[in-house]
Protein backbone atom coordinates (compact mmCIF):
# COMPACT_ATOMS: atom_id res chain seq x y z
CA UNK A 1 0.00 0.00 0.00
CA UNK A 2 1.14 3.67 -0.74
CA UNK A 3 0.85 6.43 -0.24
CA UNK A 4 -1.71 7.42 -3.02
CA UNK A 5 -4.17 4.34 -2.34
CA UNK A 6 -6.31 6.38 0.34
CA UNK A 7 -6.73 9.23 -1.79
CA UNK A 8 -7.74 7.05 -4.40
CA UNK A 9 -10.28 5.26 -2.17
CA UNK A 10 -11.64 8.33 -0.87
CA UNK A 11 -11.75 10.22 -4.89
CA UNK A 12 -14.11 7.09 -5.37
CA UNK A 13 -16.38 6.87 -2.79
CA UNK A 14 -17.00 10.56 -3.19
CA UNK A 15 -17.48 9.58 -7.16
CA UNK A 16 -19.92 6.69 -6.41
CA UNK A 17 -21.81 8.53 -3.67
CA UNK A 18 -22.55 11.75 -5.38
CA UNK A 19 -23.47 9.85 -8.25
CA UNK A 20 -26.36 8.05 -6.82
CA UNK A 21 -26.97 11.07 -4.76
CA UNK A 22 -27.37 12.58 -8.25
CA UNK A 23 -29.88 9.19 -9.13
CA UNK A 24 -32.06 9.47 -5.98
CA UNK A 25 -31.98 13.11 -6.15
CA UNK A 26 -33.80 13.46 -9.60
CA UNK A 27 -36.45 10.55 -8.87
CA UNK A 28 -37.64 11.97 -5.70
CA UNK A 29 -37.43 15.56 -7.17
CA UNK A 30 -39.56 14.47 -10.88
CA UNK A 31 -41.74 12.27 -9.02
CA UNK A 32 -42.82 13.77 -5.27
CA UNK A 33 -40.85 16.81 -4.27
CA UNK A 34 -41.08 19.49 -6.82
CA UNK A 35 -42.46 17.32 -10.03
CA UNK A 36 -43.45 19.48 -13.17
CA UNK A 37 -46.48 17.96 -13.70
CA UNK A 38 -48.78 17.05 -10.42
CA UNK A 39 -48.44 13.10 -9.35
CA UNK A 40 -44.96 12.88 -11.20
CA UNK A 41 -43.49 13.63 -14.73
CA UNK A 42 -41.55 11.33 -17.36
CA UNK A 43 -38.79 13.55 -16.68
CA UNK A 44 -37.78 11.39 -14.00
CA UNK A 45 -36.38 8.92 -16.93
CA UNK A 46 -33.44 12.02 -16.83
CA UNK A 47 -31.97 10.03 -14.45
CA UNK A 48 -31.26 6.88 -16.52
CA UNK A 49 -28.01 7.82 -18.61
CA UNK A 50 -26.74 8.34 -15.14
CA UNK A 51 -27.41 4.75 -13.86
CA UNK A 52 -25.29 3.75 -16.72
CA UNK A 53 -22.09 4.22 -15.20
CA UNK A 54 -22.33 3.44 -11.74
CA UNK A 55 -21.49 -0.16 -12.35
CA UNK A 56 -18.09 1.16 -14.05
CA UNK A 57 -17.42 3.50 -11.02
CA UNK A 58 -17.98 0.37 -8.79
CA UNK A 59 -15.46 -1.74 -10.90
CA UNK A 60 -13.16 1.18 -10.74
CA UNK A 61 -12.54 1.88 -14.48
CA UNK A 62 -10.54 4.55 -15.22
CA UNK A 63 -12.63 5.29 -18.55
CA UNK A 64 -15.71 5.66 -16.82
CA UNK A 65 -14.29 8.24 -14.54
CA UNK A 66 -13.08 10.06 -17.60
CA UNK A 67 -16.55 10.31 -19.40
CA UNK A 68 -18.64 10.55 -16.19
CA UNK A 69 -16.91 13.53 -15.81
CA UNK A 70 -18.07 14.84 -18.88
CA UNK A 71 -21.64 13.73 -18.77
CA UNK A 72 -22.40 15.62 -15.44
CA UNK A 73 -22.01 18.76 -17.32
CA UNK A 74 -25.55 18.13 -18.84
CA UNK A 75 -26.74 17.97 -15.42
CA UNK A 76 -25.11 20.87 -13.47
CA UNK A 77 -26.13 22.98 -16.63
CA UNK A 78 -30.05 21.86 -16.15
CA UNK A 79 -29.50 22.55 -12.53
CA UNK A 80 -28.42 26.26 -13.19
CA UNK A 81 -31.04 26.94 -15.80
CA UNK A 82 -33.68 25.46 -13.04
CA UNK A 83 -32.26 26.87 -10.39
CA UNK A 84 -32.56 30.36 -12.22
CA UNK A 85 -36.29 29.03 -13.56
CA UNK A 86 -38.42 27.42 -11.26
CA UNK A 87 -40.13 28.23 -7.58
CA UNK A 88 -39.41 26.73 -4.68
CA UNK A 89 -38.75 24.01 -3.70
CA UNK A 90 -37.49 23.06 -7.15
CA UNK A 91 -35.01 25.91 -7.23
CA UNK A 92 -33.38 24.43 -3.69
CA UNK A 93 -33.53 21.25 -5.55
CA UNK A 94 -31.67 22.26 -8.83
CA UNK A 95 -28.97 24.17 -6.36
CA UNK A 96 -28.36 21.32 -4.69
CA UNK A 97 -28.03 18.88 -7.64
CA UNK A 98 -25.06 21.68 -8.87
CA UNK A 99 -23.56 20.71 -5.63
CA UNK A 100 -23.45 17.04 -6.43
CA UNK A 101 -22.84 17.67 -9.99
CA UNK A 102 -19.71 19.73 -8.88
CA UNK A 103 -18.75 17.39 -6.33
CA UNK A 104 -19.03 14.53 -8.50
CA UNK A 105 -16.80 16.34 -11.26
CA UNK A 106 -14.00 17.11 -8.15
CA UNK A 107 -14.08 13.66 -7.18
CA UNK A 108 -13.86 12.15 -10.88
CA UNK A 109 -11.18 14.45 -11.36
CA UNK A 110 -9.03 13.94 -8.42
CA UNK A 111 -9.47 10.06 -9.38
CA UNK A 112 -8.07 10.31 -12.42
CA UNK A 113 -5.08 12.40 -12.21
CA UNK A 114 -4.52 10.18 -8.58
CA UNK A 115 -4.73 7.22 -10.86
CA UNK A 116 -2.31 8.32 -13.39
CA UNK A 117 0.45 9.90 -10.59
CA UNK A 118 0.18 6.48 -8.78
CA UNK A 119 1.24 4.85 -11.84
CA UNK A 120 3.92 6.87 -12.73
CA UNK A 121 5.15 6.49 -9.59
CA UNK A 122 4.68 2.61 -9.72
CA UNK A 123 6.92 2.63 -13.43
CA UNK A 124 9.54 4.99 -12.09
CA UNK A 125 10.07 2.54 -8.75
CA UNK A 126 10.76 0.27 -10.91
CA UNK A 127 14.08 -0.82 -12.36
CA UNK A 128 14.28 -0.10 -16.51
CA UNK A 129 15.46 -2.68 -18.47
CA UNK A 130 17.11 -2.21 -21.48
Amino acid sequence: MNDFDGAIRQTRIAAVASLVGLILLGLAWELALAPIKPGGSLLALKVAPLCLPLAGLLKNRMYTYRWVSLLVWIYFTEGVVRAWSDRPPGNWLALLEVGLCLALFVACALHVRLRFKNAQHQTAGTPQTQ
